[in-house]
């Protein structure tokens, strides 16, 4: 009877412990809001996650897993199983550090130090794709703010007034019985603006864990499946499972906190976030690059809040030096009259609704900013902390293994 192969175990074990910690930390801010609001529960947001999850894996995200298991290296096949099973132990290692802080790292970002730690060490890592990468890693963060900007600046209170979702009683939807195949209808008291409201928060998580799949299978399996230790195919397969499990149980408690960062906005600031950076994490993903979701969700938050801050003032007064504004505002925060859930009409008082240029047109409440700048720094320094700390463990161990065991 023929054995597992030990570094064929452990490096499955280690796939699915990082595809695991995704589930649990991706479901909370993607379907954090829809469960809140009590749109659907926690096991369908699961569910959901788990079935995005891996038609993101399965669509686009190989195309990652080739940059990462076989593009990143000038030589393939010096992606051993040893190999693999160490680079995957840094990518874990590395996540579990950044954990411990409570400041979500990039898995992408992990992923790629990691990988690119080896073949610093190998001689073997291609230059002009890490060029590549590092390029988009620029520029995406870059894309989110600005993106951010317009839509904090011109159309946050619209986009405000048309998800705000009423909370009626009763099911939100009910099966109609009376036909050959029940189907789904509204429930007897939800109004329209309610179904279309949450039928919006539950397509924007949906949104972001098809994004998560396109960009996270490959830091689960991307070492594996390069070191030709298991097949695309199955690789996905097994990390889209490691991820429904993490989506069904740890995830459970991350969505009443509903994740990360992220999602101590208001419902809408959460989703205009969660819009702008999953659209371009798929982007990226489906020219192959590996896009780190947090990071670019950082900036976009920022951009958010500064392009809504900067309503007080004209373009023109800006080109001219006669306004400024503080990156650090309270613009995007819950306060009283913020509408999320059950109150759709609480914008028509808002100050925001004035016409761009009013002096009153950005005035929100002091208080509880949205962050303060030592918290945004601290979470910036451990973003890029936690890939360094991959890409310095991976290159300083395969360098001492150099000549050993380790074909390299």
């Amino acid at each position: 009877m023929a054995t597992l192969d030990p570094l064929f175990v452990g490096g499955v074990v280690l796939a699915c412990f990082v595809a695991y910690n995704v589930g649990g930390s991706t479901t909370g801010p993607a379907f954090g809001p829809a469960v809140g609001a009590g749109v659907i529960g926690r096991i369908t947001a699961g569910l959901l996650m788990s079935g995005c999850f891996f038609l993101g894996a399965w669509t686009i995200g190989r195309r990652v897993v080739e940059t990462l298991g076989t593009d990143l290296l000038r030589d393939p096949g010096a992606f051993t199983p040893e190999v693999s099973v160490l680079v995957l132990g840094f990518i874990g290692g590395a996540l579990f550090l950044g954990n411990l802080t409570g400041t979500p790292a990039s898995t992408s970002m992990t992923a790629v130090g990691a990988i690119a730690g080896f073949g610093l060490a190998a001689d073997q890592l291609a230059w002009a794709v890490v060029g590549e990468i590092l390029l988009w890693w620029i520029v995406a963060p870059v894309a989110g703010f600005w993106l951010s900007v317009v839509v904090g600046r011109y159309y946050y209170t619209r986009i405000e007034h048309a998800i705000a979702i009423e909370d009626s009683e009763g099911p939100l939807v009910t099966l109609d019985r009376r036909g050959h195949v029940p189907r789904p209808v509204p429930g007897p008291n939800t109004t329209r603006r309610e179904l279309v409201g949450s039928t919006a928060v539950v397509a924007i998580g949906c949104l972001m864990a098809f994004s998560s799949g396109t960009s996270n299978i490959a830091n689960a399996i991307a070492p594996l499946v390069g070191s030709g230790a298991i097949g695309m195919e199955s690789g996905i397969l097994v990390g889209s499972a490691a991820v429904a499990v993490g989506a069904l149980t740890i995830a459970r408690r991350t969505m009443d906190t509903l994740g990360n960062d992220i999602t101590d906005l208001p419902l809408t600031a959460a989703l205009v976030v969660a819009v702008i950076s999953s659209t371009i994490v798929v982007g990226l993903s489906a020219l192959g690059v590996p896009a780190s979701f947090v990071v670019i969700a950082t900036t976009s938050i920022v951009g958010l809040g500064w392009g809504r801050a900067s309503r007080t003032f004209t373009v023109a007064e800006a080109v001219a030096g006669e306004a400024t504004t503080s990156v650090s505002v309270g613009g995007l925060r819950a306060d009283e009259t913020s509408p999320t859930v059950g109150d759709p009409a609480a914008a028509a008082d808002r100050p925001d609704t004035a016409a761009i240029g009013d002096a009153d047109a950005g005035d929100v409440p002091a208080a509880a900013d949205l962050f303060d700048p030592e918290t945004s720094v601290r979470v910036v320094v451990i973003q890029n902390v936690v890939p360094v700390l991959a890409t310095a463990g991976s290159f300083l161990t395969f360098t001492v293994l150099s000549g050993g065991w380790l074909p390299i």
